[in-house]
Order: structure tokens, then C-alpha cells, then sequence
């Protein structure tokens, strides 16, 4: 994401890539429209399986490292029931907290795709959740997930075992909870490439100035990663607005930037 060469294995760099591409999608995905979804998995499984967008044409299992701990409905079955979960989901009037995590919990019953499943029920219960309200886009609830992933597995398979999804969702309900009350009294202020430009730019500056500021010299990265992430957020505002590529063109802080700066910053 910072421009730098990583060496690591090609199934996990394209696995982050599809990532990054899903969510720069999250935005324009509705929750209640299936083909979105299949579109979520398209773009999240895209050369790492065959059926990428596709439901599955095959039987498939939920593991827990060797252990099977739900064996998923018959694939013939799919089109119908993820119908059924759609429909509900369009029509209920339960709180978008509680049928976030309904929508979660019986997707990965019918576990639909032959692979991805858990991805992509975290990622729709996030996109329900955000259409409430758009904090929720930038809640990491699926990293606390994944530092608790043995009890997600066991609410999982104690819901099924009860067939009573409430064993799920009082797990997800107490996960959404922990990561919102997760921070200090004093939120801090995590140092990204846009934030990094706001401590660097004062008064009012040209782009060379602020590139070399940050000992940038790609000039094509400063513009994705630095300036264009800081404007799009009104951080920072252009002396000419109405003249974008004007040679004389400096930025400066907005209102909103200042607010941010204000806040200490977490440098870990």
C-alpha cells in the first residue's frame, strides 16, 4: 500500500489485493442485494478458486482446524435458502445489531461458496451494520473475531447444536461491544500517509514543497496515498479550488484537519 516491494507468497498477496478491492467496493454494495454479494465474493476470491462469484456445486464442511464442526445444507439447496435469507433480511424489523448478526450466523449455516464463507459473512454483517450507521465502516470487528476465532467457532456450532442462533449473536453482540469501548478515554490518532502530510504541511504549500516535507519521490504515489486520501476527507483544501492543475496550487489545512492534528497521536 506504501509503494514497497513485498516478497511474500503469491496465493496471500493476491488474497490482499482482492481485499483492497472489496473494500474500496464497500461503499457501493447495498446489504439486502444478493447479486452484491456475489459480486463481494467474485472480487474477494478472484484466482483462488474456480466457483469465485459463483455458488457452490459441491458439499463442503465448517472447519475448526481438523475438526467439522457443521456440515452445510446440500449445494442444490443454495439458491433457495439464500433467497429465504435475503427476503428476511429486507423485511425485518429487528435492530440492524441484532440482524446483522442473524444474517451472519444462518449465511454460515448455509455456508454458500466452496470457500471465502467466513470473509464474507464478516464483511456483510459489517455492511449491514454500516448502512445504520457509517462508523461501523471503520470498526475492526473482524480482527477482533479473529483474535478470539476459537469462540466464534463455538458459538457457531453451539447455535447450530441448539438450533437457536442466540449463542451467536450474544458472541457477536459482546465482540461489537468490546471493539467500540476498546479504546482509551483519550482516543489517539492513528499516524496513516494522510495524517502524516497534515503534520508535515503548514501554512500554505505547493505540492513539490509537501513531497519533499515527506522525502517522497514518486510523485504518482504522494498523489494517491498522501494528497488525494487527505482531500477526499477534508483534511486539507486547495487555494484554488476552481482551478485544480494551476502551477500556483498550494493546500492547507481545513477546519476538520485542525480538529484532527489536535488529537495526540499513537505512534506505535
Amino acid at each position: 500500500m506504501e509503494g514497497k516491494r513485498v516478497v511474500a507468497p503469491p496465493r496471500e498477496v493476491q488474497e490482499v489485493k482482492n481485499a483492497l478491492a472489496v473494500y474500496d467496493r464497500f461503499d457501493t454494495w447495498e446489504p439486502e442485494a444478493e447479486k452484491d454479494l456475489l459480486e463481494a465474493h467474485r472480487l474477494l476470491m478472484s484466482g483462488l478458486i474456480d466457483e469465485a462469484g459463483m455458488y457452490r456445486h459441491g458439499g463442503v464442511g465448517v472447519m475448526a482446524g481438523p475438526q467439522v464442526i457443521h456440515m452445510a445444507p446440500p449445494a442444490d439447496r443454495i439458491p433457495h435458502l439464500m433467497a429465504d435469507l435475503f427476503a428476511w433480511l429486507a423485511a425485518t424489523d429487528a435492530h440492524p445489531l441484532i440482524a446483522g448478526s442473524v444474517f451472519h450466523y444462518e449465511f454460515e449455516f448455509i455456508h454458500p461458496f466452496a470457500d471465502g464463507n467466513g470473509r464474507i459473512g464478516r464483511l456483510w454483517q459489517s455492511l449491514i451494520l454500516a448502512r445504520w450507521n457509517p462508523l461501523f465502516a471503520d470498526i475492526p470487528v473482524e480482527s477482533l473475531i479473529f483474535e478470539y476465532q476459537a469462540e466464534y467457532y463455538q458459538a457457531l456450532r453451539e447455535s447450530t447444536d441448539q438450533t437457536d442462533s442466540a449463542f451467536f449473536i450474544a458472541f457477536m453482540l459482546r465482540m461489537i461491544l468490546d471493539t467500540v469501548t476498546a479504546s482509551t478515554p483519550e482516543v489517539t490518532l492513528e499516524v496513516t500517509p494522510e495524517v502524516r502530510l497534515l503534520s508535515v504541511l503548514a501554512g500554505e504549500m505547493a505540492r513539490q514543497q509537501l513531497k519533499e516535507k515527506l522525502g517522497l519521490k514518486d510523485d504518482e504515489h504522494f498523489r494517491k496515498a498522501y494528497l488525494l486520501p487527505a482531500l477526499e476527507a477534508g483534511l486539507i483544501e486547495m487555494t484554488i479550488p476552481d482551478k485544480a492543475r494551476s502551477s500556483k496550487q498550494k493546500y492547507r489545512l481545513t477546519d476538520k484537519g485542525r480538529q484532527v492534528m489536535a488529537r495526540p497521536m499513537d505512534t506505535r
